[in-house]
């Protein structure tokens, strides 16, 4: 029997199985978790790159009408930090918003009249209008969503959940991502996003193109047949066994399940990607990019897709919410592109009885000012980086509808009720999921590193 044979034939695949069985449990969840009964089974994160401004979306503040064109008083700005982009100005004149707000739903939440589609699902939402974070630059800022932490290098909340609760589904990742562009502004959007930092790789979000072919390097070559895949990972999986036993690098193990992983996937992100069973209904739901490749709508229905499949954590990042400059037509833009799909997804979910165990969540990683960058006119303005306060709204998986929760000062520019950090989010997800936030740890470098870092309180008074 020649070596080859060996490692083909039965002490081969004892050896390999070991290994495979181990990693499975890995990929499941970890001893005792979750911690308590959870109220949400998985995550769709509809992340808006570019930060929207919550004054012409979310904020209603008809007082400013009043201070348009005013300097911003001094008292209000309280000497904080501003960018370089905005630290020059010599005034800082106060732009209200020129669209028109109105009450919504039983609950009379008031939204703009750019999101006429959200407003019809304005009872199932929670808008948190009392977010604020310690990053004033988009890069810091969008890590620290992703991360808890402002520099690069630590896990992304999605490779926590799917290192903590492991994967639902055999044949798909726990993390799938999916970037569509705007037409606006559009910051960098690097994969260390998705990354799962210190965690094993194998927690990392996986990101899906659009198209038939989601997964780069997924399909097989031109004549190379399913059956010669399956017998050459056996080989490569024998020979990283003999790896893994001399340097017990987990990484091996990783490597071995990233493979397997990739061959079921082989068949199943085909039949994911192949939405020509859904309903012209569903398509009309979404909107008219619903049936564009990559679009955001397009997206969205993947992502409910994803979720009906045991797909733990679904992020979307939607590009070019960067308004500076020529804010309002630049931001209808971006509403017309993710207002409907945003909803219809609150929607689809609800009638196909998953949104209850499904949390929804739609956030930017900062505000913006209420003062106008550059010149003001009757209808043009621009906003620069706010942290001070932004708002967001979550739905379904524990969450209370119809509740809008927390408060700005009279210029949008401070929180005044119910202060909300970027941490306390963290861990009501966490907490939405049946995860003490504070109990899900990960040793590295002599320290235990959890999401949250040392900080984080679940916001007890928006779950049901």
């Amino acid at each position: 029997m020649t070596r080859r044979d060996l490692l083909r034939g039965g002490a081969g695949f004892a050896a390999l199985n070991t290994l495979l069985s181990r990693d499975a449990q890995a990929a499941g969840a970890l001893p005792g978790l979750p911690h308590f009964a959870p109220k949400a089974k998985r995550v769709i994160y509809l992340f808006q790159h570019g930060a929207p401004s919550q004054l012409d979306l979310f904020d209603h503040k008809p007082a400013l009408a009043d201070q348009r064109g005013k300097d911003l008083p001094e008292s209000v700005r309280k000497g904080q930090r501003l960018t370089g982009m905005t630290a020059y100005q010599a005034t800082f004149p106060t732009a209200p918003s020129i669209f028109k707000f109105a009450q919504h739903g039983k609950s009379g939440m008031w939204l703009s009249e750019l999101l006429p589609h959200t407003a019809k699902v304005a009872d199932d939402l929670c808008l948190i209008k009392s977010v604020r974070t310690e990053a004033i630059n988009h890069d810091p800022a969008l890590t620290f969503f992703q991360t808890g932490f402002q520099l690069a290098g630590r896990p992304s909340m999605g490779s926590w959940v799917s290192y903590g609760l492991g994967a639902e589904s055999q044949d798909l990742p726990a993390f799938v991502v999916m970037v569509s562009q705007g037409g606006g502004n559009s910051q960098a959007l690097a994969d260390r996003q998705w990354a799962s930092g210190f965690l094993p790789s194998q927690y990392q979000g996986v990101k899906f193109r659009s198209g038939t072919d989601p997964v780069l390097y997924l399909s097989n070559p031109s004549g190379y047949t399913p059956t010669a895949r399956r017998r050459f990972l056996d080989d490569l999986g024998a020979l990283n066994k003999l790896n893994y036993d001399e340097y017990q690098d987990p990484e091996i193990a990783a490597r071995i399940a990233q493979y397997e992983m990739a061959f079921r996937m082989q068949s199943s992100v085909p039949e994911l990607a192949d939405m020509s069973k859904e309903s012209p209904e569903t398509f009309e739901l979404y909107g008219p990019d619903a049936r564009k490749p990559g679009s955001y709508a397009a997206n969205c229905i993947l992502a409910r897709r994803l979720a009906e499949r045991g797909v733990r954590f679904i992020q979307l990042f939607h590009r070019g919410w960067d308004q500076h400059g020529n804010l309002p037509k630049e931001i209808r833009g971006q509403c017309m592109q993710t207002d409907q799909p945003s909803a219809a997804l609150i929607q689809d979910l609800k009638q196909r009885g998953m949104l209850d165990e499904t949390l929804v969540v739609w956030s930017g990683e900062f505000g913006r000012t209420v003062y106008s960058q550059g010149t003001l006119t009757e209808t043009n303005y621009g906003r620069d980086h706010h942290p001070r306060c932004f708002s967001i709204w979550m739905a379904g998986g524990g969450i209370k509808g119809g509740l809008t929760y927390g408060e700005t000062d009279d210029f949008s520019y401070n929180v005044v009720e119910n202060p909300v950090e970027v941490h306390d989010l963290h861990a009501t997800m966490m907490h939405c999921l049946g995860v003490d936030h504070l109990r899900l740890t990960y040793k590295f470098q002599g320290r235990h590193y959890r999401l949250t870092d040392v900080h984080g309180n679940v916001l007890k008074s928006i779950l049901t």
